[in-house]
């Protein structure tokens, strides 16, 4: 299974495309859908969704996978549900960057500040990183650099910030999933 979160243009065509896309890795690909405006409500939201999901498997190799904002959450809800996650152009900080565009930025902080000391530490090995060189949004050299001592960064020299064609990453994906 491969739970899918989608970014902060939650109403983006593109999520579609993505989930049929990751069906040629596994044809059980769920959508969770989360609010994109209410951190702390989100954060409960998934893991009560991610736990009900896993509930309904029986696949032990389930993965989470977010794009931009989603990749915030798959790293976090994949650490605190023991799934490994992939991270397509995650936004790290989306309490500096998405300033007007979400009521409470400050809840990112404090979800921060109340997470799990050095998880990124705990995760080591757990989550795949694939960053656009061309990622129009964010300097993903600076999430390279937070990232790189955790987990494997794969870059993508094609594919802009909201990556709508997973092809040449799928084999990577797919590797992960199953090692």
């Amino acid at each position: 299974m491969i739970l899918y979160l989608h970014g902060f243009d939650a109403t983006s065509p593109g999520n579609h495309e993505k989930i049929r896309q990751l069906q040629f890795i596994d044809k059980d690909v769920r959508l969770l859908s989360y609010s994109t405006l209410h951190p702390k409500h989100d954060m409960q939201h998934l893991l009560n969704e991610v736990s009900k999901q896993l509930k309904l498997t029986d696949d032990s190799e389930s993965i989470i996978i977010g794009v931009g904002l989603g990749g915030y959450w798959a790293e976090r809800i994949g650490y605190l549900n023991g799934l490994k996650s992939v991270l397509i152009n995650p936004n790290l900080t989306p309490q500096d960057n998405m300033l007007g565009k979400i009521d409470r930025p400050e809840e990112y902080s404090d979800i921060a500040n109340k997470c799990v000391s050095e998880f990124r530490e705990k995760n080591r090995g757990k989550s795949l990183v694939i960053l656009s060189r061309n990622d129009d949004t964010f300097d993903n050299q600076v999430v390279s650099g937070e990232l790189s001592r955790f987990y494997e960064v794969c870059w993508d020299e094609e594919q802009p910030h909201k990556f709508p064609v997973l092809a040449s990453q799928l084999p990577k994906i797919q590797a992960f999933k199953k090692a």
